[in-house]
């Protein structure tokens, strides 16, 4: 019994660190990017750091403009 309690042990401390060292690579490789258009979507419309609220951008350029409705009943 207590040789079977031995390897369960041994074996979830490799699956740990098997698990450590998966998310360590993904995040080295760029698999967390927080800047590109996967993350965009979570952020706010009046966000300033949206490529649509650009200072320097062409007056004609279209943007995307919240509406908002109101339900009346």
């Amino acid at each position: 019994m207590s040789g079977i309690l031995v390897f369960l042990l041994l074996l979830s401390g490799l699956f740990v660190l098997l698990i450590v060292v998966g998310v360590l690579w993904s995040i080295r490789s760029g698999q967390f990017d927080l800047e590109g258009p996967a993350a965009r979507i979570l952020m706010d419309d009046d966000d300033p750091r949206l490529p649509t609220h650009r200072l320097n951008a062409a007056p004609d350029s279209p943007t995307i403009s919240p509406t908002r409705t109101e339900h009346t009943q």
